[in-house]
């Protein structure tokens, strides 16, 4: 089995035989389904344009092997200037680390092939990663590869990722390591894809006053420890979650897919709807999520519903939820379930899985999360 470095160094053909395929998309959502491959791509930014002639005047293009405006895309983030800016990342690996500042706002990234696979950003730094000027290890939110902190910030078809791991660096300790940090509020990623192994998609916000609302549509997610925390406002629409096998322990649990930190003001957290999780490891090794109360925030009340998806074998239903920390037990938070299936969306014992009542569940929509901003209908 190829690690994800080799694989990231590869091509889509590869990774698509390790089963790391889009998803279709739920036809009664109205979703349309990812566009068919190409063949070939004889122009780099496919239907996009060129700098030779550009989408608008507010459109750069990225390239790795020199055919458009920078090879780097936090080069081209540089380059912007003010709100709107739309930037075309041509086919290829990006290794770098890049900042969206919060100045940078109503920014797009679209993936030139339309195909996730096809055009990846990824680094390796860790929490426990020694910073280079001495000063310290990075922490989780210094570890991630891409930090976005821009409100209106969209992305189309992009792959990030973070290829640290532990098995390299056994006396590291602080071993998260963040593909994506989302801090801005109208945050939206269509057809992308997220990978690493612990916390690997920070979905969060710029302070514990600010309820970013974040929507993520037919996207892909892996990662065993915590790979998506954080205390957005978060729809996850169609998308599928997969839980990694852990060669490094003998005994479950072996991750934790959710582990939500919401403010105890905000009234809603995380929303998954009509997706999946997978996974190849044992079954009912994984927990579906434990609540993070973090010490600057000792009054969160985490919150998850997870409503009509597929819970495949490795989430443990007769107890899919943990704490993290027994002064926060999980079951004074707010977590819920609806209309689940799947082996692990059994419930042999009722108490230790919540579930809406309808009325409850008519309130539990993207539309009631995510109010007057309506990213579906812009895709």
């Amino acid at each position: 089995m190829p690690s994800r470095r080799d694989l990231l160094r590869g091509s889509a053909a590869a990774a698509a035989a390790l089963g790391l395929t889009a998803l279709p998309a739920p036809p009664a959502l109205g979703l349309p389904a990812p566009p068919a491959r190409a063949a070939g791509h004889p122009r780099p930014f496919g239907r996009h344009g060129s700098p030779a002639g550009r989408r608008t005047p507010r459109t750069l293009y990225v390239d790795p092997h020199g055919r458009g405006d920078v090879t780097t895309v936090q080069a081209a983030v540089d380059a912007a200037t003010g709100p709107g800016w739309t930037l075309v990342l041509a086919a290829g690996t990006y290794r770098e680390t890049i900042t969206v500042p919060a100045a940078l706002t109503d920014m797009t990234w679209l993936g030139a092939t339309d195909d996730a696979r096809d055009v990846t950003i990824v680094y390796d730094n860790a929490a426990g990663t020694p910073k280079p000027d001495g000063s310290g290890p990075y922490g989780t939110s210094g570890s991630a590869t891409a930090t976005l902190k821009a409100d209106g910030f969209t992305a189309h078809g992009i792959t990030f990722a973070n290829d640290w791991l532990r098995a390299a660096h056994p006396g590291v300790t602080g071993t998260q390591a963040v593909a994506a940090k989302v801090l801005g509020d109208r945050s939206a990623f269509l057809g992308c894809r997220f990978l690493g192994h612990q916390d690997t998609l920070y979905a969060d916000t710029a302070s514990l006053t600010a309820f970013a609302r974040q929507y993520y549509a037919r996207c892909y997610v892996e990662g065993d420890v915590d790979f998506v925390f954080g205390r957005a406002t978060a729809v996850f629409e169609g998308c599928e979650f997969r839980t990694l096998n852990r060669t490094d322990l003998t005994t479950p649990p072996y991750g934790f897919v959710f582990a939500p930190s919401t403010a105890v003001a905000n009234p809603r957290g995380y929303l998954v709807t009509s997706g999946r999780v997978t996974g190849e490891a044992p079954a009912a090794s994984y927990k579906l999520a434990r609540p993070w109360v973090p010490s600057s925030d000792p009054t969160a009340r985490p919150m998850l519903t997870v409503r009509d998806t597929w819970l495949g074998r490795t989430v443990d239903a007769a107890a899919p939820y943990t704490d993290m920390s027994a002064a926060h037990p999980w079951q004074s938070q707010r977590f819920a379930e609806y209309h689940d299936k799947g082996p692990g969306a059994a419930v042999p014992f009722p108490a230790e899985r919540p579930q809406l009542t309808a009325p409850q569940a008519r309130t539990a929509t993207r539309e009631a999360y995510l109010g007057d901003w309506t990213p579906w209908r812009h895709r």
